[in-house]
């Protein structure tokens, strides 16, 4: 029985511990909360780590002999496998490689290296630093942690000539960089999509193409994602080159990527690539919808030297809705029953329930809820998801 060593057992990583079990493997799972979701499938041997903890979870996998290792939808883990992979000589991607996507700053050195289309960008260290080179901006721009994720501590100054917004900009934004460094870069005009891929010896396929929208200034975080591309197959192949591009820029030459991508006036940039799969349910929900293809088996398979199915299957559209919501206690949720007679409809789910307080949706982890639905091309997926959460009723107080 082979053994695969999975960092993180949260609800992000819960799809890829249940179907190495489903493949027969023996599943270790790494994470620091003893009452994560992923411990409580039957059958997973608990290793009770810090995810980012190195030295512990490699004397873990040595411990445990492990034949692969890997995580799902997270960045920091990454460094994590990398070292793990490094030392017990398994298949995954180097730590070089581990930096570079874990470190926006480094990961867009290494893609302006390879000519790889982004926007113009400024590494600031402190505040002095940022006063400096806001005043090298005559458009709006972004400022984001070097080293965050989940669309945690991104901020858009939409007015250049407000100096207050500005000074915010950077308040919100710098305590979310662990590294304390954070990026100042053009905000790119146009719609988000992202890319995701697997590599397999080097060579990077791209396997579906995901459309998104986003609640805009000044956090812009997902509210929706949908299968395959509304974008005609000039627009696609330019999308997939630039993704193709920025794998190799980073030097991902086994394993899944997600990589966003804005449609600019001037082609498609990259926003950043991660290398891992997608969250927001694209990989282990939408992509098997729309094309047959179980990139989280997938995975699994690359992580333990093995050759995976990636063809696809059938060709349908895939979409998820997330709940729109204000700050307050959720007193009441209505209508999930009929919602799910929808048409299409695959999946509803509430994160955050009655009786608990949530947020604006300033995070991906304040997003109260979403649904799914495959349907026979992405438009009529979409009118699943927005149909059903019609039905849907949530009391706010």
């Amino acid at each position: 029985m082979k053994k695969i060593m999975i960092i993180g057992a949260s609800i992000l990583q819960l799809s890829a511990i249940k179907k190495a079990k489903e493949m027969g493997l023996k599943v270790i799972v790494v994470d620091m909360n003893p009452d994560a979701i992923g411990f409580k499938v039957p059958g997973v041997i608990k290793e009770v780590i810090s995810t980012i903890d190195i030295p512990l979870i490699v004397n873990a996998a040595k411990r445990h002999n492990i034949d692969g290792v890997m995580t799902l939808a997270t960045d920091m883990p990454m460094r994590s496998v990398a070292a793990v992979a490094k030392e017990m000589n398994l298949i995954a991607i180097d730590e070089d490689t581990a930096y570079k996507a874990t470190n926006k700053i480094e990961m867009r050195k290494a893609l302006k290296e390879y000519n790889v289309p982004i926007p113009k960008f400024f590494k600031v260290s402190n505040r002095e630093e940022y006063e400096k080179v806001v005043k090298e901006f005559n458009v709006p721009f972004i400022v984001k942690p070097a080293d965050s994720s989940g669309s945690r501590g991104i901020f858009e100054v939409t007015d250049i000539s407000n100096l207050e917004l500005i000074k915010n900009a950077y308040n919100y934004c710098r305590p979310f960089s662990k590294v304390g460094d954070v990026i100042v870069e053009e905000y790119m005009r146009g719609p988000e999509v992202s890319v995701e891929t697997l590599s397999i010896n080097g060579k990077c396929h791209v396997i579906q193409i995901t459309d998104k929208i986003t609640t805009g200034a000044p956090h812009y975080v997902e509210m929706g994602h949908s299968q395959p591309t509304k974008y005609d197959k000039e627009i696609a192949k330019k999308i997939a080159e630039v993704a193709k591009l920025a794998n190799r820029a980073i030097g991902i030459k086994n394993g899944p990527s997600h990589t966003e991508i804005i449609i600019t006036k001037e082609g498609p940039k990259i926003v950043e690539i991660g290398a891992r799969l997608g969250g927001d349910n694209i990989t282990t929900h939408l992509v098997p919808l729309s094309t047959g293809v179980n990139m989280v088996e997938c995975c699994i398979k690359i992580a333990l030297g093995e050759q995976p199915d990636i063809s696809s299957k059938w060709d349908k559209g895939s979409a998820i809705r997330y709940f729109s919501q204000h700050a307050g206690v959720v007193n009441e949720i209505v209508g999930i029953e009929e919602a799910k007679r929808v048409d299409g409809i695959k999946q509803i789910s509430i994160v955050h329930g009655v009786g608990e307080t949530i947020t604006e949706i300033t995070s991906s982890g304040a997003r109260m809820g979403f649904v799914i639905a495959q349907n026979e091309n992405a438009d009529t997926a979409i009118k699943s998801c927005e149909e059903a959460l019609d039905k849907i009723k949530v009391m706010i107080g």
